[in-house]
């Protein structure tokens, strides 16, 4: 009997050696309350929940503890596991051009060529990536891993992981995750620097209605885009070449049915195993280092700086421009390309200083340009670093 009663026992420890509660650890448990916070904030506050609730249900799921030399082969870092296989697409950068071809097959660069005075809104935006940049380097990081940082500042999820892919794949858990945080937490960062940085004559700017623009012009705006912006900076082919084309498969008005596909299926196919792996890297064994909180610091500095960047370029655009054609600077916020969310928020502030006047179109421009300015600037940095 007491023979019989061993064996039960020694299985029994057996058996919990290998369950998640033997294996939780501080980080662990502190990993999974972050990604309970994600799916609250998505449900509760309609932030971003397309992306954080991917994100946040991959953090639990890569937080489940397991015995880590035991190969059970379950972790998305696991040569083997069903999570390293579908984290393969992040870590060699082949989601992100994907996410692109969604984003362009849904984009209307209409005010952007009936206004293109504001792309230098998404140039100015970009300053907060190479202001990041500046600061990571002097906080003792490597120049490529400054670089894969310091993009956080476009608010652009797919490129940052595209970027540190390519540079620093060691960091890409803790840049993806802040990147996507930040884009998620448009609506409570820049309100407070907008209005911060503009006055009340300001805030109630009322814009010219842009101009129709041809089908013509639509069409030749992604064939000329890709051959001028891929020939100043080549790097950025992947993502900017697939831009461009999704667009042209939107305006060509030829290809629908690719256009559809590209703009819904795929996209939401390639966001949620883009969400489910870059928040299942998040394993608190290799996630949760000081490295990791420094730069989701970093992050934020980026971020704010990009719209500190926007806002006050169009207060300076304004000088040289005649009252008829001055622009509200709330819109200068919208060049960080986390779209159309940074947009909505230029139209949500200006609403409330003139409920008649309605920045989103104009605030769109700005946007659609913050998308091309953080590839061009990514691209930049890759050519820096890769060759």
């Amino acid at each position: 009997m007491e023979k019989f009663f061993n064996f039960i026992l020694d299985g029994f420890n057996q058996f919990f050696r290998y369950t998640g509660f033997a294996n939780l650890t501080y980080g662990h448990a502190i990993m999974i309350t972050v990604g309970l916070i994600f799916i609250y904030l998505a449900i509760t506050k309609d932030y971003e929940p397309l992306l954080l609730i991917p994100i946040g249900f991959g953090i639990l799921m890569g937080n489940i503890p397991f015995m880590q030399d035991a190969n059970l082969q379950l972790g998305v870092y696991e040569p083997g596991s069903v999570m390293n296989y579908l984290y393969f697409g992040v870590l060699k950068g082949i989601y992100p051009p994907l996410i692109f071809l969604g984003i362009g097959a849904m984009t209307d660069f209409s005010t952007l060529l009936s206004n293109p005075k504001l792309i230098l809104l998404g140039a100015a935006a970009q300053i907060g990536i190479f202001g990041a940049y500046t600061i990571a380097l002097l906080l003792g990081f490597l120049p490529e891993q400054a670089a894969s940082i310091a993009i956080i500042g476009g608010a652009d999820g797919p490129t940052a992981i595209f970027l540190s892919s390519k540079l620093a794949p060691e960091l890409m858990g803790a840049i993806a995750i802040s990147a996507y945080s930040y884009m998620a937490l448009v609506p409570v960062i820049q309100p407070p620097i907008m209005r911060l940085l503009t006055n009340d004559k300001e805030r109630k700017i009322r814009m010219k209605p842009p101009r129709t623009v041809s089908k013509t012009e639509k069409i030749m705006f992604p064939i000329v885009g890709l051959l001028l912006t891929t020939f100043i900076t080549p790097s950025s082919l992947p993502l900017l070449g697939m831009l461009f084309f999704g667009n042209l498969l939107k305006e060509s008005g030829v290809t629908k049915r690719l256009a559809d596909t590209a703009k819904g299926p795929l996209i939401d196919i390639v966001t949620i195993l883009i969400g489910i792996t870059v928040g299942a890297s998040t394993q608190a064994t290799t996630f949760l280092t000081p490295a990791s909180i420094g730069i989701f610091a970093l992050g934020a500095i980026s971020f704010m700086i990009a719209t500190t960047g926007g806002v006050l370029f169009a207060k300076f655009m304004n000088l040289f421009l005649s009252e008829e054609n001055k622009i509200n600077p709330l819109i200068g916020n919208s060049g960080v390309s986390a779209v159309p969310d940074s947009a909505r928020v230029s139209q949500m502030i200006g609403l409330q200083y003139d409920k008649t006047n309605h920045l989103l179109m104009h605030a769109m421009a700005p946007n659609v340009a913050g998308v091309i300015g953080s590839a061009v600037a990514a691209g930049i940095m890759l050519s820096f670093f890769v060759g």
